[in-house]
């Protein structure tokens, strides 16, 4: 009697899911949506707010605070003398660019993954932008509590990142092992 368990095993993995291709056109569609709602936010407080004013919303905790981060996240490595601009630049054209591929490559019903992956590269080009046409990303989105506690202020792109990230990771742990068991 053949080992049933060892057959079937066998005939799951030799099985592929179809891939994307072209229909990694709608995912770079959500990023591109991405990236112009982070632009056009990034625009509203350049243009009507001085730099570092300020606008209670819901008090204590957010307000609107216009700032220009020179680095990373969390104004990493702002103060370095302007070569950070390139380096940042770089890799948020490298990982776009990794990420664009990989979209064409993974399966299509992956779509939590795609979703991430869109998002996190919204992010990382909507930054982009920012740092090539002004040698600065424009934040505005401020959470604290009153003046004892402040987050690094933060923008719409850095917001797509961090919900790109949530969604790849609950796909790599909760959906990633059901669509390799297909």
């Amino acid at each position: 009697m053949p080992n049933t368990q060892a057959t079937t095993t066998a005939t799951h993995s030799s099985t592929t899911l179809p891939i994307n291709g072209n229909k990694a056109m709608m995912w770079y569609g959500i990023a591109v949506l991405a990236i112009i709602i982070d632009q056009l936010t990034k625009l509203y407080f350049e243009h009507n707010y001085q730099l570092y004013q300020t606008k209670a919303i819901i008090e204590p905790i957010f307000n609107f605070t216009l700032a220009h981060n020179h680095g990373a996240a969390f104004s990493f490595l702002a103060d370095k003398g302007g070569w950070q601009k390139w380096l940042f630049s770089g890799l948020a054209l490298a990982v776009s660019l990794g990420i664009m591929a990989y979209l064409r490559k993974i399966p299509q019903q992956a779509k939590l993954l795609a979703l991430g992956l869109s998002l996190v590269m919204a992010g990382a080009l909507g930054n982009l932008i920012d740092r090539v046409r002004l040698g600065y990303v424009i934040d505005f989105l401020h959470v604290h509590y009153g003046n004892a506690w402040h987050f690094p202020i933060f923008n719409i792109a850095d917001v797509a990142i961090n919900i790109g990230v949530a969604l790849i990771l609950i796909d790599a742990f909760l959906l990633e092992s059901k669509r390799n068991t297909l």
